[in-house]
């Protein structure tokens, strides 16, 4: 059987967007019939089926949230194509009939990793 695909998200060089980056072994450990993949959001994102599974940095929760809904994703001011961001590139699969569902683990930006972790295991459990 074929693992489904969980998109990790995140610079490695800030601290505070790299949470994804540091739960990935034990993600893999608590949840092995995933495959976590660590991949720059504006890479080619290949949704499986039509859907795309994502653990990503948030700023403003101080707990772990779940979103659906592209709509509720706010956009960066786009200037030029260096300012295109996950949430264009959702919309933009969305539109052209490459996503149909969206599921991102949005964690909070400096997040306790533990505290973090346990929530995220929790939500996982619930919607997957």
């Amino acid at each position: 059987m074929e693992k489904s695909i969980i998109y990790l998200f995140g610079n490695p060089l800030l601290a505070e967007d790299n949470l994804p980056l540091q739960l990935e072994p034990a993600l893999k450990l608590a949840f092995p019939r995933f495959d976590f993949i660590w991949q720059d959001p504006n890479e080619n994102l290949r949704p499986d089926n039509g859907e795309l599974i994502i653990i990503d940095t948030v700023v403003g929760p101080e707990e772990v949230i779940v979103l659906t809904d592209l709509e509720k994703i706010e956009r960066s001011p786009n200037y030029s194509l260096h300012d295109l961001d996950l949430g264009f590139n959702l919309k933009l699969l969305s539109k052209i009939g490459l996503l149909d569902k969206v599921t991102i683990f949005g964690l909070p930006a400096g997040g306790d990793s533990v505290r973090t972790f346990e929530q995220l295991s929790r939500k996982i459990k619930e919607i997957l």
